[in-house]
């Protein structure tokens, strides 16, 4: 199992430590080639793989804009980096004063004093320290001094990892979720709070679950309606609940902001307050606005039917 750090200072003695850097936002396809590498050389060592990642996005500390499309929260990428087979995760928190430590100083009163890394595997591409003075090469000129290797992550992976990361958000705000999917490994998801809404859906037949998202800066994909599996966190059965999704501004009610609604097929049960995990498997159309409830509701009714085949064994 996967050990989570969140304090720099009471870090345990890593065994032979072979560290990488980075957000590993989405621990898509692109990331987990770097991860096997990072988990293969610390098998061939005899040591433990570490991650250091920062927590919040460091963009938003330095950057000139304060709103990001996460592809996963913290507490989901930990998920998904235990399940690729990491030893540790260090979530090293960041400020200002971090993001204004010496490159120099980065190096000798961070990570070598907090990890006493074996191995680093890096970017080419990476920066670190004030101003981002520090890269590659320092870490190569400093690893003598303070007795670590340096290993590159090869260029093509680092690129692929690049590539995966903008092409998922840019397919997920299109609809293009079959390309999104594919690319990250497994079935974009998201959590979210029930909340009351105005209930309109049990008025034509169709009750939904309002879902307020956890994160803010959590990426939200396109308008649309969706076939979704759904998972009701802290009572998580074999068996996904199954479901249709809409998101957006319900233009044939008149509605005036985005809102994220789930009908479950075949449930019954007191919904509000609970904290729902919803996989969406099919992007089946985009948001519309009909003539008429009836009309909504006819299309409803096909909706259900496509998302019984899209969810089909």
């Amino acid at each position: 199992m996967m050990q989570v750090h969140t304090d720099p200072s009471s870090l345990p003695a890593f065994r032979n430590a072979v560290v990488t850097i980075g957000t590993f936002d989405g621990v898509h396809e692109g990331h987990r080639a770097i991860l096997r590498q990072l988990c293969e050389r610390a098998r061939e060592t005899g040591g433990e793989s570490v991650i250091i990642t920062f927590h919040p996005h460091p963009r938003v500390v330095v950057g000139t804009h304060h709103k990001i499309d996460l592809l996963t929260t913290l507490p989901e990428r930990i998920r998904l980096l235990e399940e690729a087979g990491v030893d540790h995760l260090v979530v090293i928190p960041f400020n200002e004063s971090f993001a204004g430590m010496d490159a120099t100083q980065y190096v000798s009163d961070f990570l070598v004093a907090h990890f006493h890394p074996k191995l680093v595997i890096i970017g080419y591409d990476h920066r670190f320290g004030k101003g981002r003075s520090g890269d590659y090469r320092l870490l190569e000129d400093l690893s003598t001094r303070f007795g670590f290797s340096v290993q590159e992550i090869p260029e093509q992976l680092l690129n692929a990892a690049a590539v995966s990361s903008t092409r998922i958000r840019q397919a997920l705000k299109t609809g293009n979720l079959s390309e999104a999917n594919a690319s990250l490994g497994h079935p974009y998801f998201f959590e979210g709070t029930v909340v009351k809404g105005d209930q309109r859906g049990r008025t034509i037949g169709y009750p939904t679950a309002n879902i307020q998202p956890g994160d803010p800066d959590k990426l939200i994909p396109a308008h649309g309606v969706y076939a979704v599996t759904v998972q009701i966190v802290g009572e998580e059965k074999d068996t996904p609940l199954q479901g249709m999704m809409n998101i957006g501004v319900r233009p044939t009610v008149d509605g005036s902001h985005r809102t994220i609604e789930v009908n479950l097929l075949d449930f019954e049960g007191d919904l509000y307050g609970k904290t729902l995990r919803v996989e969406l498997r099919e992007f089946l159309r985009p948001e519309k606005k009909f003539g008429s409830l009836d009309d909504l509701k006819m299309q409803l009714s096909e909706d259900r039917e496509n998302t019984l085949r899209a969810l089909a064994p």
